[in-house]
């Protein structure tokens, strides 16, 4: 996770005018061209304001516009501040705790937190996994809670997951586990060319056909997890385990509506292992340019 210490984190961001002013900056940075007059120049912080107004026209911007701090009354470094105590957890933060630490209500903690998951979701992008000669491996688990006479996967949700080998993961979460959801989510994050390695479920055979990719599994029912050729879907596996650690160990429960939000969660922040300072860097940086 992030290494930054909360010392250093309120050094940085010390008060909201220099959180405001961050954000205009990463947004709009120096010299920025008016959108009225077409003039570039200063943006002095009008006063009283969260704005900043062109030194010839005097046109208003406001950096708080078209993101996710828009219409918040919430102070802006507390937002900051939040961000920073997701880059601090391995395993989430949850509402409770996001309550107890800024000080703020539980419904402005339970806002915020998903706010911030949406943010984490934009930010990290979907580009499609694989290629020539890259290796996806592709799995799908079943998270949520108990169902009065369920049996298997009744009444859980579904997340699929797709993990390049070294590299990124996305995932969905899916409403049935059959042939057009599963293969639909493959055709549409994985790279024609790409070795796809999956358990042998049903919906995966049709793969073995695919023109557009070379298909291997493992057959867990003989306790295979890695096969002759060495494919394998132990990396996908252990993603899905952190993210359950996450939900059962922080949240204990999260509904269907919002589960894809805490998927995308452990998405941003794994694909970020290699680069753990760009997880709070990236939060507090990309947003909508101006």
């Amino acid at each position: 996770m992030s290494k930054q210490t909360i010392r250093q984190f309120f050094n940085q961001f010390p008060d909201d005018d220099v959180c405001l002013q961050h954000l205009f900056n990463v947004r709009y940075g120096d010299n920025h061209e008016c959108p009225k007059c077409g003039k570039a120049g200063k943006w002095p912080r009008l006063k009283g304001h969260k704005a900043f107004s062109c030194q010839w026209c005097g046109h208003h911007i406001h950096p708080m516009a078209g993101t996710i701090y828009e219409g918040s009354t919430t102070p802006l470094q507390l937002w900051f501040y939040a961000m920073f105590l997701f880059t601090k957890s391995r395993n989430g933060v949850s509402a409770k705790e996001l309550e107890r630490q800024l000080g703020v209500t539980y419904k402005t903690a339970w806002r915020i937190g998903h706010k911030i998951r949406e943010h984490m979701a934009r930010v990290d992008g979907e580009e499609p996994l694989g290629g020539c000669g890259e290796v996806v491996q592709v799995d799908e688990t079943y998270v949520g809670g108990y169902k009065r006479g369920a049996q298997g996967g009744k009444g859980k949700a579904i997340v699929m997951g797709m993990l390049e080998n070294g590299g990124d993961v996305i995932t969905a979460v899916i409403p049935r586990r059959d042939r057009k959801n599963m293969i639909g989510q493959i055709e549409k994050n994985i790279l024609d060319g790409s070795e796809i390695h999956t358990d042998t479920a049903q919906p995966y055979k049709v793969l073995r056909d695919h023109e557009e990719y070379t298909h291997l599994t493992v057959d867990h029912s003989i306790s295979e997890y890695v096969g002759d050729n060495g494919q394998t879907t132990n990396a996908i596996e252990g993603f899905f385990s952190q993210l359950k650690r996450t939900i059962q160990g922080t949240h204990v429960w999260v509904s269907p509506k919002h589960l894809a939000k805490y998927a995308k969660e452990a998405e941003f922040i794994y694909n970020r292992r290699q680069n753990q300072g760009a997880i709070l860097h990236d939060l507090l940086t990309c947003f909508p340019k101006g």
